[in-house]
């Protein structure tokens, strides 16, 4: 008798994906944040390789580390690209210590909190 595959590596990707498709342009979240939202402590490693294979309409460059890192390793999508993409949606990026930084305290998504649309005086929090 052959064992069903297991789907859950899938089944987490998926969630992974849902999941950052709902943070808005001009927000980052973190890839223990994300765990922490899908219930899987430590799983933050398994958000990155998620995000490696995600679908064209996940904002992956969303996703960055808990200090603020942009941390990908990523030969197809360098942190250069990521940087890029980020500042494209209006997200102040700085670069120091051969690093590129987002300032959590000012993008930070927080997936409890109804965000203002940007045309109703949308600003980034400080």
């Amino acid at each position: 008798m052959t064992q069903a595959p297991d789907n859950s590596a899938d089944n987490f990707y998926q969630a992974v994906y849902k999941l950052v498709r709902r943070i808005p342009p001009g927000y980052v979240a973190t890839y223990g944040q994300i765990v922490a939202l899908l219930g899987k402590p430590r799983g933050a490693r398994l958000v990155g390789w998620a995000l490696r294979s995600c679908p064209a309409d996940v904002p992956w460059q969303r996703v960055i580390n808990h200090r603020g890192m942009i941390s990908i390793e990523n030969l197809n999508a360098p942190k250069e690209l990521q940087a890029q993409l980020l500042k494209a949606e209006g997200i102040k990026v700085s670069f120091s210590d051969n690093n590129f930084w987002v300032k959590l305290e000012q993008y930070l998504w927080d997936a409890e909190r109804p965000l203002l649309p940007r045309s109703a005086g949308w600003q980034p929090r400080v």
